[in-house]
């Protein structure tokens, strides 16, 4: 079986069940991540040295793709997992990367704090060194996976070293590592999302992911277009699945007075039509985005940059579109379209931000420094 034939089938075997009930109680789907984990999903883009798929950014897409039709939440879950795995390949102990590629292992990024807001490049939580490694001092404003993932890559100011940050790999039984309330959001209800403390937290030296000081270009480097690419396939799996259910209510509900059905009101199908265009045009930049990275294009980070605002923006559009098609039906919890119209909000005030990739943007094609 590939891949994307093991993810479809724990798509419609696990996740689809789970969805609505995912949304509506805010329970983190534990089911459906130990699925993932039995097929070998998790370890995707793990190395096969180390018992992994071997597989890159591209499958990764195609596979968040597919889940957030299904559940947008356990797409996040995924895609947090797939942004901390790229960095522990590239940098991490070889014991985890084993345990991720046997799917044993789930792992998240714990970078935005209060005080960087949207800034996550910049923490202002400390690092200390010490005689047998370091200690840790810092609060998380917004972990995904914050109560079940296994590990956190945790951000930090340099102990000693220059630069905006350093990058270590906290264990889930981390001593002074807590997490408060998961928060009782709006959308994504099921990623278990939540603030972190780390208050002391004494770490070996071997946590130290990269070098002191040198968090920042692991960030943008490694994992700006990971996630942004992937955030970007979460919200085109969001679009389709919207569009999906609008078509299929619009044609399948009739005026029986008129013996017609919706979808034959030319308002209803503009709409539809505006719709499938801006979620076609948002695959389009997010396909062009994975070929620029595989290819090393000039223009990588700047379609890096436009991709996670493009895609998160146009799903805002599109399944507001949606909602207006179907009327009063689409408020019922049961049509399953109001949940993908509230999970599509999250992507815009993930951070960076839209307005923060806005900036971004306009600085890399002014010719201004875009961390300047």
């Amino acid at each position: 079986m590939s891949y994307i034939q093991s993810v479809k089938s724990v798509i419609a075997d696990t996740v689809l069940p789970q969805a609505q009930n995912t949304d509506k109680t805010g329970i983190f789907p534990r089911a459906t991540i130990s699925a993932f984990g039995k097929t070998g999903i998790m370890g995707l883009i793990s190395s096969k040295d180390v018992g992994g798929m071997g597989l890159g950014l591209s499958e990764a897409a195609e596979v968040i793709e597919n889940i957030a039709q299904a559940c947008p939440s356990t797409a996040m879950v995924m895609t947090m997992h797939f942004c901390a795995t790229a960095i522990i390949e590239k940098l991490g102990e070889t014991a985890t990367r084993t345990e991720i590629a046997k799917g044993n292992h789930l792992s998240t990024l714990a970078w935005s704090e209060v005080s960087s807001r949207s800034h996550f490049w910049a923490p202002t939580g400390t690092a200390l060194k010490t005689n047998d490694g370091y200690t840790l001092n810092g609060s998380k404003t917004m972990v995904t996976t914050a109560n079940e993932a296994d590990s956190y890559i945790w951000s930090s100011k340099p102990a000693t070293g220059n630069g905006a940050s350093s990058l270590w790999l906290v264990k889930k039984n981390q001593v002074g590592l807590s997490t408060q309330k998961t928060y009782d959001g709006v959308g994504l209800r099921g990623n278990a999302s939540a603030p972190m403390t780390g208050d002391n937290m004494k770490i070996p030296a071997s946590a130290l992911l990269g070098t002191d000081g040198g968090g920042f270009d692991i960030m943008i480097g490694t994992v700006l277009p990971v996630f942004c690419t992937l955030n970007a396939s979460a919200s085109v799996g969001l679009m389709n699945a919207a569009l999906a259910l609008a078509i299929g209510h619009t044609t399948a509900q009739k005026f029986e007075h008129l013996n017609s059905s919706l979808a034959e009101l030319p308002t209803i199908r503009a709409y539809l039509a505006k719709a499938k265009i801006q979620a076609d045009m948002a695959t389009t930049l997010r396909n062009d985005t994975l070929s620029a990275i595989k290819e090393n294009r000039a223009d990588a980070m700047l379609r890096v940059m436009e991709v996670k605002a493009s895609a998160g923006e146009a799903a805002i559009e599109v399944t507001d579109a949606c909602m207006r098609v179907c009327g009063g039906a689409a408020y019922r919890k049961d049509l399953g379209l109001e949940r993908l119209f509230r999970d599509a909000r999250a992507s815009s005030v993930m951070a960076p931000t839209s307005d923060v990739l806005y900036d971004f943007i306009g600085k890399a094609i002014c010719d201004i420094p875009v961390f300047g």
